[in-house]
């Protein structure tokens, strides 16, 4: 007989998933102001770290909407409508389970990669340099730096315009969003994952397959360490 371990929780999935708990059961609306850092600080007794953490997490999800200045509010509602499957699937899902996916997700990107340097357009190759010149803003929003991040990636597997590829993708596209929700840093720390973006990028440009494999397997390999390093 063989028991699962019982999976650890980390004290930032707790605040996210009690935060996340009072805007369901509350019917909290869209742009409803939440309490302040002090008071939430207060209310949850955690640090500010931890609460900062859920937070950002709970924006990449699209819950929450940070405002400079402002404060946090309840994300709207095509965002909360989009994001319920992700949420669930990001509180529930242990980084030893995402592994598994991810690899998946490197099978089909390294090959993405390699075909798109082979077919990419003047057009194409514009695209990816726009979509990575917006990630080149550390002041980015962190919700926004994820959606862009992703677009750059579906952006390659159109340009290698494999359907069975893309259709692959679709299937675990919640957990692709997971695994990025857990593991990508904020713009201002993540200048490994740009320097990794934009290799890609100069090997595609160039029409190098090899290249482009390369520099795409090093990616896939930084998220799956960035994975394996998670509680």
């Amino acid at each position: 007989m063989q028991l699962a371990a019982i999976e650890r929780r980390t004290t930032v999935d707790l605040v996210v998933e009690r935060i996340a708990k009072v805007i369901k059961d509350q019917k909290l609306g869209a742009g409803s102001r939440l309490p302040g850092e002090h008071d939430l600080v207060a209310q949850l007794q955690v640090s500010r770290p931890v609460l900062r953490e859920a937070l950002a997490r709970l924006q990449s999800l699209g819950l929450v909407d940070i405002q400079r200045g402002r404060g946090t509010f309840v994300g709207d509602t095509s965002s909360l409508t989009n994001c319920v499957r992700l949420l669930q699937t990001a509180l529930t899902i242990s980084p030893k389970e995402l592994l598994s996916y991810i690899e998946l997700r490197s099978a089909i990107e390294v090959q993405a990669a390699r075909q798109a340097a082979e077919k990419a357009t003047d057009e194409d190759i514009a695209e990816l340099a726009k979509l990575l010149k917006q990630l080149d803003d550390e002041d980015l929003p962190y919700a926004d730096a994820l959606e862009i991040d992703f677009r750059f990636h579906r952006k390659l597997l159109s340009i290698a315009d494999n359907k069975l590829m893309q259709n692959l993708m679709e299937v675990i596209y919640e957990f692709v969003l997971a695994q990025m929700a857990r593991t990508t840093p904020s713009q201002k720390d993540n200048q490994l994952g740009r320097r990794l973006h934009n290799a890609i990028l100069k090997a595609i440009r160039e029409h190098d397959p090899d290249a482009a494999e390369s520099a795409m397997r090093k990616h896939m390999q930084a998220v799956i360490v960035r994975l394996e390093k998670q509680p």
